[in-house]
């Protein structure tokens, strides 16, 4: 049965790359990761949902958060908290390809935010990290302005 899981989770992963997008963030309906709050998943440790009364416009998107604070933060410096690979899911950039991401399947490591297609990819994706880092950064500029 696990086997089964992971293969489905697997065969959708492939499928979202449908909907990835040529902008080099990850938006739906113009707002970025979803609308949750990225600065929220440093000092709350959680992924926290953003309010369009805080909203920022960087990247071509706009950035929502959950208090008048973190939207201060985040204006800053926005590397510091926006996702790696625009929001993109993480092991599909380790892969060479864009995918969607559920904002609550995330991950700091060493001070970024990586985002993943599901919990299933996120296992894939954590069983290697340093690695698909490395694949992903390497991959992200060729990826990046394409669909």
């Amino acid at each position: 049965m696990k086997t089964f899981l992971l293969s489905l989770s697997v065969a959708l992963f492939a499928v979202s790359q449908i909907h990835a997008q040529k902008s080099a963030v990850c938006v739906s309906s113009g707002v970025a990761i979803s609308g949750y709050d990225p600065v929220a998943y440093f000092n709350q440790g959680a992924a926290v949902r953003g309010d369009k009364k805080f909203a920022f416009h960087w990247q071509d998107a706009d950035w929502y958060f959950s208090t008048a604070e973190n939207q201060k933060s985040f204006s800053k410096a926005p590397e510091k908290y926006a996702p790696q690979y625009g929001g993109y899911c993480a092991y599909g950039a380790s892969m060479g390809h864009k995918a969607t991401t559920d904002p609550q399947v995330w991950t700091i490591v060493d001070g970024k935010l990586y985002l993943n297609y599901n919990g299933a990819v996120r296992k894939m994706w954590a069983k290697d990290e340093k690695v698909r880092i490395g694949q992903a950064d390497a991959n992200w500029p060729k990826i990046k302005d394409k669909e």
